[in-house]
This record gives C-alpha cells, structure tokens and sequence, in this order.
C-alpha cells in the first residue's frame, strides 16, 4: 500500500471519528485520534483472523470426518490409512466453500488493516493525514458548499456520512493540497467508496468530482 493511499484512508477513519466542529480540533487531537482509532481496528483485525482460522480448522474436520466415515474407509482394516473419497457437490459443501470465501476476504481485510497500522507509524503518511485535515479545517465551508452545489436534491446534512467525508477530502486535495495527480485523488475517492460505502456511492462521488473538477479549472 502507497503511503498517499494510506494517508487518505486515515484520513477517512480520521473524519468519521469526529464528534464535532474540525476547527475545534489540533493536530494533536488529530494524532491522538488516528492512533486509538488504529489501535480499535487493529484489534478487530485480530479478531477476524482468529475467526478465519477457526473456520478452516471447522472446515478440515469436517472433510477428514467425511473422509473417515465413508464406506470405502469403513472397509479397510484397523489402523490402515484412509483412501481419498470424492467430496459430493452437495449444498452443505457449497454453504462451506462459501463460508471460506467469506472468512478468506476478512482475512484480506485484517491484512489491509494491519497494513495501515504499520504505515500509521511513519511520518510521511501521518503528516500528509494531517495535512489534509487542517487544510479541510481552513476550507471546509468552502468545500461543504462545492458538495451542496453539485448534489442536487440531496441536503448535505442527509448524504451518507461516509460518502460525505470521502468527498471532503477529495475536493480538499484537489483544490489545496495539489500534491497528486488528479486522476489518482479520484480513483483512490472511488476506490474508498467502493470499499467502505454503498453500491451506489462510486457513481454519486465520482459525478460530484468531476462537476468541481470543471468547476475550478482543475487540472
């Protein structure tokens, strides 16, 4: 994982946990609550391993078991390793397979997890996280006003949260920090929707973008 892409993923988790006016917090404040907020996700990642292990060690048993049960091996003499049996495609082994796929995907995300806790330490990411909310704390009212022009119909106060702060930070990198190219800043936004928000949000963010995009002359 880039830091930048790590950066704006703090950045999201960040936003989220705030509880009140930005321009009530420090950088401090901001550090303080990357740190715990890691710590919190870090925990649940662990979690979510050992409930992966758990279920392929559920899922081996249950195979050796079948194995073991079968007529072929009931057969064979004591003490005599079993034979491979075939597996039935049977709806209680399409319900595990589905099951391994699942905890397969917790386990992908536990990684990503521990990933963004490891580049959470390091100054390049923390600063740049930073970085971007105090330049949302100096601008936000500006920016807030980019999404409520372009939003049509939709109150800013009743857009979904998580699609609201991935477009705050966004419009904050493309408007005043201009560190990236702007393809990446909205690849990475719609990366963020696809991983964190609703089925729809990719589409909602990324016409939302490309309106302030015209709109500023971004380039």
């Amino acid at each position: 994982m880039q830091a930048r892409r790590a950066a704006r993923e703090l950045a999201l988790i960040l936003f989220s946990q705030l509880d009140k006016k930005i321009t009530k917090y420090s950088d401090k404040d901001f550090e303080d609550i990357m740190l715990k907020s890691v710590r919190i996700l870090s925990n649940n990642a662990t979690e979510e391993l050992k409930l992966t292990v758990s279920a392929l060690i559920d899922t081996k048993a249950y195979i050796d078991e079948y194995e073991a049960n079968h007529e072929i091996n009931l057969e064979r003499p004591i003490g005599a390793s079993n034979k491979p049996v075939p597996i039935p495609l049977t709806s209680d082994m399409s319900g595990r397979l589905n099951e391994m796929i699942e905890v397969s995907e917790k386990a992908f995300a536990a990684l990503e997890i521990a990933e963004i806790a490891t580049l959470e330490s390091k100054n390049e990411v923390k600063n740049y996280t930073v970085k971007i909310a105090n330049e949302y704390k100096e601008n936000g009212e500006f920016v807030d006003s980019q999404i409520q022009k372009f939003a049509k119909g939709w109150d800013i106060d009743r857009l979904v949260k998580m699609d609201k702060d991935i477009l705050r930070i966004a419009i904050t990198e493309l408007l005043y920090i201009k560190d990236a190219p702007m393809k990446v800043i909205v690849d990475e936004a719609l990366e963020l929707a696809k991983k964190y928000s609703t089925d729809d949000s990719s589409s909602f963010i990324n016409g939302i973008l490309a309106k302030v995009i015209v709109e500023n002359g971004v380039e």
